[in-house]
């Protein structure tokens, strides 16, 4: 029996970083339990099709070329554009007319490269957000770090509510105090802790959004402001590819500010990986025995399920 009885999610994820696809490149992908390309048209423009050819199933991703702003495939050279579909065959007169392949909607913004995966192909629900500190030299260049973790994206989610964990298992001071309000697709959580400084304790403030299950923005604040950029991609069901985008603001002096962010990074860091062991050894219980200092877990899980195309998914999750 599954570990995580919950779909694949519809959301904003992310596939690449920007810097890691040049003009002309293409790249395979396995994200959702299904085998995709990515490549970079000359016009700039990043695209994502399924990867596999309708002619004879060469996949487009290992061996394809990009040619203008279509990819051509390794094995005939049959050629297909952004839409998908198939714009030449050199030996034959014709195209077959369902010669095509699934093209899925891709935004690229703040350095992200972010497809919209919908169970039944609806179209995009809402727009990837802006990162204003992305184009704020007020602040650092992102720093980058990731993970595969054996765990689904509600799991990874229900994580930004359940204040008592960051107590008992992350050695904050106190028990946080958690704020919620749901809008949409957008989770806003604000939560309290008291934080071990070298000057003492202070008051510390985590001001996360998140969009979907894909991609959110955490704000730390109350010591040294950093941001956060989370990106969580399935991978196939039981597995998520975890990416974070790091940043501080900048203080006066260069040198404080490398060293102050380092240690607020490693923090980070430190507290996600203590995670990680937790979220790879657990269950999704549909029904949890829940005190009243946990937090708004039933909450979260109503929000969650209108990302579930199944009928009834997480229905049993109260």
């Amino acid at each position: 029996m599954s570990r995580f009885p919950l779909p694949i999610p519809n959301s904003w994820f992310q596939v690449a970083f920007s810097d890691e696809l040049d003009v002309g490149e293409v790249k395979p992908l396995h994200y959702f339990g299904e085998e995709l390309v990515l490549f970079r048209g000359e016009d700039g423009e990043a695209r994502v099709l399924d990867a596999y050819c309708p002619h004879l199933g060469a996949h487009l991703g290992r061996g394809g070329t990009v040619v203008r702003d279509s990819i051509r495939c390794p094995f005939h050279a049959w050629r297909f554009d952004g839409t998908g579909a198939c714009v030449e065959i050199p030996y034959a007169r014709k195209i077959p007319p369902k010669a095509r392949v699934r093209a899925w909607p891709v935004c690229e913004k703040a350095g992200f490269v972010m497809v919209w995966r919908h169970a039944e192909g609806a179209p995009p629900r809402w727009e990837v957000p802006d990162v204003p500190e992305y184009h704020d030299a007020a602040w650092t260049p992102f720093e980058r770090r990731e993970w595969v973790v054996r765990s689904h994206n509600q799991e990874l989610a229900e994580n930004t509510v359940d204040q008592a964990h960051f107590r008992y298992l992350h050695g904050t001071n106190t028990v946080a105090e958690t704020e919620y309000r749901t809008e949409g697709h957008l989770l806003h959580v604000i939560s309290k802790s008291k934080v071990a400084t070298p000057a003492g304790e202070a008051d510390g403030v985590i001001d996360i959004r998140a969009h979907g299950f894909g991609f959110g923005m955490t704000r730390f604040k109350g010591v040294v402001e950093t941001l956060v950029v989370t990106s969580g991609t399935p991978i196939d069901a039981e597995r998520v590819h975890m990416r974070l985008s790091l940043a501080v603001r900048r203080l006066a002096d260069s040198d404080a500010t490398r060293g102050v962010g380092r240690a607020f990074i490693a923090e980070i860091e430190r507290q996600f990986e203590q995670d990680i062991p937790i979220w790879e050894n657990k269950i999704h219980l549909e029904r949890p025995l829940l005190c009243d200092g946990d937090g708004p877990i039933g909450q979260l899980r109503k929000w969650a399920r209108q990302f579930y195309s199944e009928p009834g998914a997480g229905e049993a999750t109260r």
